[in-house]
């Protein structure tokens, strides 16, 4: 049976988190935030979108090494502020000139950390695209960054304030699917073979020696910008570093346990044939103390011959949970017989089927009233670190321990060693 609107707020008890605006006092409720937005592309403009529908933010500048991108953006956000924002190609020029108060970080991954934490130590708040790093050690610095300065840094796993999902952990918590002892998250993506793209001058209005950055600097090809670097895993971690987070962060939203204690990981490229090299098959293992959980995903066959395309499925003692996206929202199937499912529908934000309205409102609310947001750092560091143990443990071709007090694992001096990664010069990698 489905559940309305209505009862489900009522039921849940969610509706202040989910819908309304921030909890603001006398004076702070008409305050303006000098707002940036570093990447402005896809997903950037998505935020920096809902940023101005707010209403709190005064765009003053927009930073991108891709002018084509940049010019466009900057069009669009003249058009709904009728105020043209400044545009730089370098970030740093961009903090030091406009001493931003919030700054939204949309770049390729390989760029969240030293831009975060730049931003932080410039006195902003930031905003920061999923998944914070491209290596666990960079989470770290991060954190430390952000409660250095005293800002908020909120993540974008924006699911953490979609209501279906809300209901399903609340129902977890609940003791309503009784004792958890597997999960199991997975994407199945369509495609086939593929073809590789040929590399070529990057286009004039890119500077792409500023676009790699830190990482390694290779030809430029269009297989990797715009949108293709997450499965280049020069600056991104592939699917499981793109997708897997969201599922990753599920866990540790349910779980009182917030890091497993073995990492296992096997997979490849056995069916993709472009120049990519993140896996197009990856099957991940983390034991927990008192459950295990999996990961998988496949970027081919995704045909419909399966319920569900993507997920997570919690398997418990009264039944099995299962947490999706768009037409899934979360479903719960009994275990008994002659008891009928029940589901709680999504309710998502055109474009692109997300609730950056409700996580933008708790960022503010963060900021004024200086509690952690929904989505701290924190949060976020942890559950990216979950996804790079699995690509950690399919570098190494083996299982790996890992101490999450520590950070690191233990007596493994080889995959302590890739816990980070040299930097390109002149960028330094952020120490912890």
């Amino acid at each position: 049976m489905g559940v309305t609107r209505r009862g489900f707020l009522a039921a849940s008890g969610v509706a202040g988190l989910a819908f309304a605006g921030p909890a603001v006092r006398g004076a702070e409720k008409d305050k303006r935030y000098r707002t940036v937005l570093i990447g402005s592309g896809w997903w950037g403009m998505n935020i920096l979108r809902t940023a101005i529908q707010a209403g709190r933010s005064d765009v003053v500048a927009l930073c991108d090494v891709d002018g084509r991108f940049l010019q466009k953006a900057a069009e669009e956000v003249e058009g709904m502020t009728g105020k043209e924002p400044k545009q730089y190609k370098d970030f740093r020029e961009l903090l030091d000139e406009q001493k931003p108060e919030i700054a939204i970080v949309a770049t390729p991954d390989h760029w969240h950390p030293l831009i975060t934490i730049a931003a932080c130590q410039a006195g902003a708040h930031v905003y920061v695209e999923k998944p914070v790093g491209h290596t666990l050690n960079e989470g770290r610095a991060m954190v430390q960054a952000a409660r250095a300065a005293g800002r908020v840094v909120q993540v974008g796993t924006h699911r953490r304030v979609s209501p279906h999902n809300i209901w399903g952990i609340r129902f977890l918590r609940e003791g309503k699917l009784g004792k958890v002892g597997m999960i199991r998250a997975f994407v199945h993506s369509a495609g086939g073979p593929g073809q590789p793209t040929p590399d070529e001058d990057p286009p004039k209005e890119l500077d792409w020696d500023m676009w790699c950055g830190p990482a390694p600097l290779r030809p430029f090809n269009r297989a990797i910008h715009p949108r293709g670097f997450r499965q280049f895993l020069d600056y991104a971690n592939g699917t499981l570093g793109d997708w897997g987070i969201h599922w990753m962060d599920h866990i540790l939203w349910w779980s009182e346990e917030q890091y497993p204690k073995m990492v296992s990981s096997c997979g490849g490229r056995y069916i993709r044939q472009d120049n990519a090299d993140a896996p197009d098959t990856q099957v991940v293992q983390f034991q927990f103390d008192s459950f295990t959980a999996c990961w998988e995903h496949r970027r081919y066959a995704g045909n419909n011959a399966e319920k569900h395309p993507l997920g997570i499925y919690f398997y418990g003692t009264e039944g099995t949970l299962h947490i999706g996206w768009r037409g899934d929202g979360t479903t719960f199937y009994p275990r008994h017989k002659g008891k009928e499912p029940v589901n709680v529908p999504p309710q998502l934000h055109m474009p692109d089927y997300q609730n950056i309205p409700e996580l933008w409102a708790n960022f503010l609310d963060s900021i004024e009233t200086g509690r952690r947001p929904v989505c701290d750092i924190e949060i976020g560091h942890r559950s990216t670190s979950l996804s790079l143990l699995g690509m950690l443990s399919l570098k190494l071709g083996r299982s790996i321990a890992w101490d999450g007090e520590k950070e690191e694992c233990p007596h493994d001096p080889e995959a302590n060693r890739l816990l980070r990664r040299p930097y390109r010069p002149p960028w330094q990698y952020p120490e912890v």
